[in-house]
């Protein structure tokens, strides 16, 4: 403690203190710094220990009476909000300085060195310098307390496709985990034929239809219910939902457009594959190599329906092949497919090897097929197939059969496989029988299209050996490390002891 005074001049002399007799210099109250001491405690009334609370979900710091601030350690903000918590306490001094003392990180305790001055007696002004010692104390705040509840939201997104496979669904998921925005929802469930996101504010909902709009081709409705209404302040308390539909076109799909919409894309024929489904639909012309993307307002503008699901497929054997080399194109013809390599085959069911039945058709896949190779195909011949369009065409201009993809040994590649993908948290019933084989299909279209695993984050199974033998097909596709991920955690960079003081 110390008092302050006036510069004494040459003429002035030392006084004696008027409690203990030693000489000091002239001062209002004629009293040496010790006495003063004893007489005078110009921090009284201030609290030297206040509780903080603090949010461990989010990281934030309470200042009330209900703002949530995001505050680093030893920043300016934190040092502002601690001061506010003794600002009612400090209307009889000057504060002077004000800083943190250095503590321990996982203490949960903020100590602030201040420096006040006050006048007291006839006039002298005493400065002061203690410690104030902050009790960080943990609250949840109101927005966590919705997110842990599970049960109370404001808005809410679903999601809806209906088709018979989740191929969209997977990717769909795999873009969000990477992006993060599941991180804002309250609750995610899945249900029949889609998926609901839930959320505590309109504006999170809104940012994940933006993003679904940007990521895969459908259109969006909105809708709004009034929960409650306040007269006296005139506000309202509203529901909103946003329902979201995908285009009813996976990967793999055999899709029969309409005259009007082909001819827009470059007179290309009318059934086509899907061979990708990203933020457009991609189409091929298995009869041409023609390719095309259909976007979400095309789409709805002029819509078509899957010809088949993936259940309906057939295994096939090549019994020949042809590579056709020059291909005339017709007037007005778009781009062709510069991956793929446009072929003649003929191919036997693998049910009916004990019959001379054979097929001819064209297809896009010459570049993978050899005499005896497997391949999955959807048999026109002998389906009972009822669309609009598919109905009008002319019978010779219908292929027999149209090749969707090769096929390998599934128990094979599964024991090979030494990546994997993560999952979002969600509600769901077991899956079932027919959920894991669309989940094996997805893995397998990732390890097929290298441009469909570009946006999508594999990560290397470390808990999984792959197992090689001398019968593994060579030819089927796999993933390179190189384009897997380490998973890291907690425990690889502090570990055991370390991850659990961080979680604390």
């Amino acid at each position: 403690m110390e008092y302050m005074q006036t510069p004494a001049t040459s003429s002035q002399g030392n006084i004696l203190c008027c409690t203990c007799g030693i000489p000091i210099l002239p001062n209002p109250a004629n009293m040496c710094v010790s006495c003063l001491r004893t007489q005078v405690d110009i921090s009284d009334g201030i609290p030297k220990q206040v509780t903080v609370h603090f949010c461990k979900q989010c990281e934030r710091y309470l200042q009330p009476p209900a703002t949530w601030m995001q505050c680093a350690l030893e920043s300016r903000e934190l040092l502002a909000l601690c001061l506010k918590k003794l600002k009612a306490s400090m209307t009889r001094v000057r504060l002077i300085d004000a800083g943190f003392l250095w503590t321990e990180p996982h203490s949960k305790r903020i100590k602030v060195k201040l420096t006040i001055q006050k006048e007291v007696m006839n006039g002298a002004i005493l400065q002061q310098v203690f410690v104030v010692e902050f009790v960080i104390q943990a609250q949840m705040c109101d927005d966590c307390h919705r997110v842990e509840a599970k049960d109370f939201w404001k808005a809410v997104v679903q999601v809806r496709q209906k088709t018979a496979h989740k191929k969209t669904f997977y990717y769909l998921e795999q873009l969000i985990l990477k992006h993060k925005l599941h991180q804002t929802t309250l609750r995610i469930k899945e249900i029949h034929e889609g998926i609901d996101f839930y959320y505590g504010s309109k504006q999170h909902a809104q940012k994940m239809v933006d993003f679904l709009q940007c990521t895969v081709p459908c259109r969006s409705k909105y809708s709004q219910r009034l929960i409650s209404h306040d007269i006296h302040s005139n506000t309202f308390n509203y529901k909103s939902t946003f329902s979201t539909e995908i285009v009813p076109v996976c990967k793999d799909n055999v899709v029969c457009l309409s005259p009007r919409l082909a001819q827009s894309l470059g007179n290309m024929g009318q059934v086509c594959v899907c061979v990708r489904v990203t933020s457009t639909i991609h189409l091929i012309d298995p009869n041409t190599l023609q390719i095309a993307e259909v976007d979400g307002n095309t789409y709805w503008r002029n819509p078509f329906n899957s010809l088949c699901n993936p259940r309906q497929l057939e295994e096939f054997i090549v019994m020949d092949t042809d590579i056709i080399r020059d291909q005339k194109q017709k007037a007005g013809a778009g781009l062709r497919s510069n991956k793929h390599t446009l072929a003649e085959v003929w191919v036997q069911k693998s049910s009916e090897m004990n019959t001379g039945q054979q097929y001819h058709c064209r297809t896009f896949l010459g570049h993978l097929l050899n005499i005896g190779d497997l391949v999955l195909g959807f048999d026109f011949a002998n389906a009972n197939i009822n669309d609009e369009f598919l109905n009008k065409m002319n019978p010779h201009h219908v292929p027999d059969v149209v090749l969707i993809k090769k096929s390998y040994d599934r128990s094979r590649r599964v024991k090979r496989r030494n990546w994997k993908l993560k999952e979002m948290e969600r509600e769901k019933e077991g899956m079932d029988t027919d959920e894991e084989r669309q989940y094996q299909d997805f893995l397998e279209d990732l390890e097929e299209d290298e441009a469909l695993r570009k946006n999508v984050n594999i990560f290397r199974d470390s808990s999984k050996i792959p197992v090689e033998s001398d019968t593994d097909d060579e030819e089927a596709p796999r993933i390179s490390l190189m384009e897997m991920l380490e998973e890291l955690s907690l425990n690889d960079a502090t570990g055991p002891e370390g991850a659990a003081m961080m979680t604390e």
